[in-house]
This record gives C-alpha cells, sequence and structure tokens, in this order.
C-alpha cells in the first residue's frame, strides 16, 4: 500500500483531490495535514473511511511534526495543497501569505529531501499545486505557457511565485523528484463562500446584491474542480520529474458573464415568486488593487505528453455546481453562521 501525504485535504481543491482519489478504489493510504484555518472544513471529507485517510491537524511549518509523519509513514509521495489563496486577503495581511506558501514549502521540501536522501525511494514524488497567478496578467491575446515569465502582482501570486522557484530550485539543486502543476480558476463542490462562484450562487438564493468588481470585464479560464484533480492525479503517476504542467478548462470567460450565466439557470431552476430575474441583483463595486486583467492557459503539453483534457465544459460544470449548492444548503449555512461574514476585503484606504 502507498502512503501520500496531503497537505491541506480539508480545503476546496484538496478535498475533492481526496475523494477523487477514494472513488478510483486505488491501494492506497492519505495522510491528511491540515491546519483548519478558516477555509480547512473537516466536513468536506464526510463519507471517506478511517482506512483510507488518516487527519492530522498540524501546520506545515512544523518542522518537528512533518518529520514525525515521516518517520511514520514512510511517504511515496507528497501532494501539496496547503496555502492561503484568496487575494483579497493577501491585500489586507500579506504576512501569514508569506509564512504559510513560502516557509511551510520550504519545511515540506527540506522535510521531503531529508527522507528521500536517506530512504533513496526512487519513485518518491513531490508535487506541488501551483496557480496561473504567478505568470502576471495578460493582455486581449496570447496564453500562459509552462515557459511564461513569473510576473505576480498580487501579495498571494507573489507568495505561490516564491513557492515555485523553491520547488524548482530543490530539484535542480538537491535532486528532488519535484512536479509542479499550474492551474487557472477553480469551481466547484465545496468551495469557500468568499469565492467569486459560490458568493454569487448563495447571494442570489438570499436575494441579496452580486457584488462585481470593476465593470466585470476580467477574463478567467474557468476549470471544473473535479477535471483539475484528474489532472493532478495523472501528473503524479506519469509526469517527468523536473517539470510544470499548466492545467486549464479552455474556458475562458469575462466575470460579469460567469456571474450572468449563474443567475439565468437559477431563474430556470429556482424561478423567484415575484417573476423578478436574477441578475437584476447584479451591482459594480470598487475593483480590486492590482486586479489582472486576463488570464488564459494553454493546456497543449498535459494534453499531448500525459493525454489529459477537461471533460467537463463551463455550461455542464457550472450546472453541477450550482445543484451541489442547492443540496448542501447546510453546509454552507454553517460556515456563514460559524466563519464568514461577506466582509469585503483587500480595498484600500486612498
Amino acid at each position: 500500500m502507498k502512503n501520500i501525504l496531503v497537505t491541506g485535504g480539508c480545503g476546496f481543491i484538496g478535498s475533492n483531490f481526496i475523494h477523487n482519489l477514494f472513488e478510483k478504489d486505488e491501494d492506497i493510504h492519505l495522510v491528511n495535514l491540515d491546519k483548519l484555518t478558516y477555509a480547512g472544513n473537516i466536513h468536506n471529507l464526510k463519507g471517506i473511511p478511517d482506512t483510507f485517510h488518516t487527519f492530522v491537524e498540524g501546520d506545515i511549518c512544523d518542522s518537528n511534526l512533518v518529520k514525525s509523519l515521516f518517520d511514520k509513514y514512510h511517504f511515496d509521495s507528497v501532494v501539496h495543497f496547503a496555502a492561503e489563496s484568496h487575494v483579497d486577503r493577501s491585500i489586507e495581511g500579506p504576512t501569514e501569505f508569506i509564512q504559510t506558501n513560502v516557509v511551510g514549502t520550504l519545511n515540506l521540501l527540506e522535510q521531503s529531501r531529508a527522507y528521500f536522501q536517506e530512504s533513496k525511494n526512487d519513485n518518491f514524488r513531490f508535487l506541488h499545486v501551483s496557480t496561473d497567478e504567478v505568470y502576471g496578467s495578460l493582455g486581449d491575446d496570447g496564453k500562459f505557457l509552462e515557459s511564461t515569465p513569473y510576473d505576480p502582482s498580487s501579495p498571494y501570486s507573489a507568495s505561490k511565485a516564491g513557492s515555485d522557484h523553491l520547488v524548482r530550485a530543490w530539484n535542480r539543486t538537491f535532486g528532488l523528484p519535484t512536479l509542479i502543476t499550474n492551474c487557472s480558476n477553480n469551481y466547484g463542490s465545496f468551495q469557500f463562500p468568499e469565492k467569486l462562484v459560490p458568493l454569487m450562487i448563495i447571494n442570489c438564493l438570499h436575494g441579496k446584491s452580486l457584488p462585481v468588481y470593476g465593470k466585470g470585464e476580467n477574463v478567467r479560464d474557468w476549470l471544473y474542480v473535479k477535471d483539475h484533480c484528474d489532472a493532478i492525479d495523472t501528473v503524479l503517476k506519469s509526469g517527468t520529474v523536473g517539470e510544470t504542467y499548466n492545467i486549464g478548462g479552455n474556458n475562458e470567460i469575462k466575470n460579469i458573464d460567469v456571474v450572468k450565466t449563474i443567475c439565468s439557470l437559477l431563474d430556470i431552476i429556482l424561478s423567484k415568486n415575484d417573476g423578478s430575474k436574477y441578475s437584476e441583483l447584479i451591482s459594480y463595486v470598487t475593483d480590486r488593487p492590482g486586479h489582472d486583467f486576463r488570464y488564459a492557459i494553454d493546456a497543449t503539453k498535459i494534453e499531448n505528453e500525459l493525454g489529459w483534457s477537461p471533460q467537463e465544459s463551463f455550461e455542464t460544470g457550472i450546472q453541477k455546481t450550482i445543484q451541489w449548492y442547492l443540496d448542501n444548503e447546510s453546509w454552507w449555512k454553517s460556515i456563514q453562521n460559524n466563519t464568514y461574514r461577506q466582509e469585503r476585503l483587500g480595498v484600500l484606504d486612498s
């Protein structure tokens, strides 16, 4: 049986990854190290048995804890999701992003290096999950390639860029068998309600304003989270050591069109009693400082070399996502009651 260390497995993408592996019924055991910050939720893993998954509450910056886990479980691989990830929060308080995303990644790399050198396990892999935001902003044309120079705009993307550089350096300098994935905007089940898609769905259900930054013209490439998890598993099993793989959904959409699509679908699925349209709730608010205009991923490399491509279009994925939030009202209401008050973050004083 293979033992895999998953960091941040109670978060949005990490918990979906654990569900994804469990559904494949493979002979593996996951150890999930998660600090349970505001965005971590142990209830995301409901239905995952203890025989498949061991939860450890702790910080990836804790070197003694991470070493003890390597000593106990002799991991065959590390899949590193754990990160502070919300741009607005990074503007409000960047220090925590540097601590978790950079220092935490450094600690994982060092503990992995020590274990790898001692165990001489040639099959060991360290997979670092990152973002397309490290590349900065695109104009109207072009897409991000794995060779695109880094040009981060926010404290969040700068911290992820720093962690990417560390992972790449530990491969080149120390021979640690690393892999890096840079993904586009994810959406789907278990996403914390501060993010655009779940925020718009939940606000619609409450009849609240739908705040759109600026004019809503910013473009993102949208990737259904289950497609992303399949891609990560593919890279872990088949990726070439030392390589980076961009993962995208082939769905470039303006933010305002994402919001309007959600509104239109809810008009059909859950029409309002008074006959009004959900789109009437849209309001335009002050834009985020340093808001990148456009992201677009070129995922040719992972498709050509590893045979992966997304299975969901935005149209099919967003319908599944809306239905999940309708079916799991208790999940997001618990977060609203205990964790998230929908306060606006990241607006600088003039």
